[in-house]
């Protein structure tokens, strides 16, 4: 696993997932959509925190940006 998610992208999951964490938090979400959207900030995160996305892998995306 080669890292392939850089600062920008890995900032935007980390707040991605904390949002919403805290929609589920304060119930403005629920249901259903609720346990689908926290699934996915679930996903944000640890992807995130192990800087490796398995979907950028498999579409040949990296976002660290390159020292020239």
């Amino acid at each position: 696993m080669t890292k392939n998610i850089g600062a920008t992208d890995k900032a935007i999951r980390v707040l991605a997932g904390i949002a919403i964490a805290l929609l589920y938090y304060f119930n403005i979400i629920s249901g259903t959509f609720a346990l689908i959207l926290m699934a996915v900030a679930v996903l944000l995160l640890v992807t995130s925190f192990i800087n490796f996305c398995p979907l950028y892998g498999i579409l040949k995306i990296n976002s660290i940006k390159k020292v020239k």
